[in-house]
This record gives C-alpha cells, structure tokens and sequence, in this order.
C-alpha cells in the first residue's frame, strides 16, 4: 500500500486567512495527515497544502471541485471535511454568479452542496465539521434572526444598513441547521460519521470585506473598546485570538477534543469550549426540514438523496 493511501486525508474551506488558516497550519503538521484545501486563490494556501481552485460564489465551480477533487483522491475516502469559509458583507445588495444575495450563497448553499456531494465520499467512522456563529442565537445578539424563510435570504427585497450583519446571522443559522439535519441524515448514521457544527466565537475582521477602511476601524476601535467591557458582562463579546479559535478547530476536527454525548454544538467562549443549546429556532426540525428541501432546489439536487 503507498504511503498516499495510509495517510489521513482532510479536506477544507476557509483555509486561507484568519483562525481557518491556523487551524489548517496545526492540521498539516501532524503525521501522516494529507490536507486538501479549495480556494479561490491557490497561491495563498502554503506549500505542504495541496488546494484546488474553489470559488463559493458559484455552484458551477463548487461542482467542478468535487469533480476534481474526487479524481485527484482516486477512490481514497475523506477522512475529516471541514467547511469554514465564509464572507461577511456590510449590505446584502450583493449577489452570486447564479443570483443568490451573496452571503448566503456562499456561507450557505455552496457548504450545503459541498456537503451533500462529499459525503459519499466520506469515510466510515468520518468527521464532518461546519463553521457557525452564536450570532444566530437572539440570547446572545439582537442581529439573530428570530423566523426563517429561505426564499427570502436568497432573494431579499430590501437592503440597507444592518442588512449584512443580519445576512451573516441567518447564514449561520443555516449553517447550524443544515449541520443538525445532516447528524440525523441515515447515511451519517449507519456510517459512524460524527458531525460538528463550531462556533468560534467574535473574532477579529467582523467589518465586512467589501466596507470601508473607516468603517473596518470602527468596528475594530469597538472591539477595543466597548467589546472589552460588554465582555464583563456578556462573555460572548470577549474576542478570540485567531491563534485560539484555529487550535480549538483543529482540535476538534482531529479528535483530539470531544464532544458531549447528544451535542454536535460547540462555541468559544473566552477561548474556552462550551456546549449549549442552539436557539429556539435552530432546533425547529419543521424549519430545518424547509431549509433543506428549498436549498435542494435551489443548488438542483434531489431532495431525498
């Protein structure tokens, strides 16, 4: 048997900046470990990573990376998928290659593609890990969306300030219910494959990336100032050093830190795990169920399969 073959295999998103980008350093360096990231710039990923040209934005480039993904592996199974990328816009006046407002079809539809389309792929006994946010819980911020409708996050009909921050919040909303159905989904079961949804806490470059310089040093005089003392009071406002939230990702996805029997939530809070229960309106299956069936048909999948 080669030595390709006896290696774990990783696959990852979000690989290329911030926490994702120390989490997939940690992984790399261990032994025997293969990492394959997709990315929409490949010359960033570093040398002992392979990456292939992903860019999440698009649903055709999102099928055209498990195409040569699945090539490239040659039969040889995923070990642990990761699925972290994500975008953070001030408006959502902005929309993807196939229509969508682009936060969610990128924080949203193209993991739950990748998603659906890898986990023949995965292996048995597999970890399949999905970034979230405790934005989407309104205990923790008032931005937290209290009703789902997936047509609307995909074809909003307003915009304005506030819209990204409330775009970024439901995104990962799906995120967290798209993870919470996967954990039931019978292919997930009958194979062992663990499924958590990681929520690294406020981190640092939380101005969306399409903002301006002054409105970036805004929110980073925030987190300096106000921030430091909401986080007296509400420890979900303490901000986690990228270097934290990367090695407490990598952890997790590697095993080496676990979750509670009967959890697949964990959040950062103070740098430190911690596993409560998602929102009131996150655990509603009835509105899990939709998010599925209507993301199914807008990525042009089966519903059932």
């Amino acid at each position: 048997m080669s030595q390709v073959k006896q290696q774990r295999v990783i696959v990852m998103t979000g690989a290329t900046g911030g926490f994702g980008a120390k989490a997939a350093r940690l992984i790399a360096e261990q032994p025997d470990t293969r990492v394959i990231v997709g990315a929409r710039d490949v010359s960033r990923v570093p040398g002992n990573i392979e990456a292939l040209p992903l860019d999440l934005a698009s649903l055709a480039s999102v099928r055209e990376f498990v195409i040569r993904l699945t090539e490239q592996l040659a039969e040889r199974p995923i070990d642990i998928l990761i699925l972290n990328a994500g975008t953070h816009l001030a408006k959502n006046d902005r929309r993807s290659a196939d229509g969508f407002e682009l936060t969610f079809a990128v924080n949203h539809l193209a993991h739950y593609l990748l998603a659906r389309s890898l986990l023949p792929h995965l292996a048995e006994g597999g970890r399949l890990l999905i970034t979230t946010s405790d934005t989407h819980d309104p205990a923790v911020t008032g931005m937290a969306p209290r009703s789902l409708d997936p047509q609307q996050l995909a074809h909003p009909t307003t915009s304005g300030f506030g819209t990204g921050v409330k775009a970024y919040a439901s995104s990962k909303l799906c995120n967290l219910m798209t993870a919470q159905t996967l954990a039931r989904h019978p292919e997930i079961l009958s194979r062992g494959i663990s499924v958590i949804a990681f929520s690294p806490g406020l981190t640092s470059g939380s101005a969306g990336r399409d903002s301006s310089v002054l409105l970036r040093g805004f929110i980073q005089m925030l987190m300096q100032t106000v921030f430091r003392v909401l986080g007296l009071f509400r420890p979900a406002y303490v901000a986690n050093p990228p270097e934290r939230s990367g090695a407490s990702l990598a952890n997790f996805a590697l095993g080496n830190a676990n979750m509670p029997l009967g959890h697949i939530y964990v959040a950062l809070v103070k740098g430190k795990p911690t596993f409560p229960e998602p929102s009131e309106l996150a655990r509603s299956q009835s509105a899990q169920q939709q998010l599925w069936r209507d993301s199914a048909a807008m990525v042009g999948i089966d519903y059932e399969a």
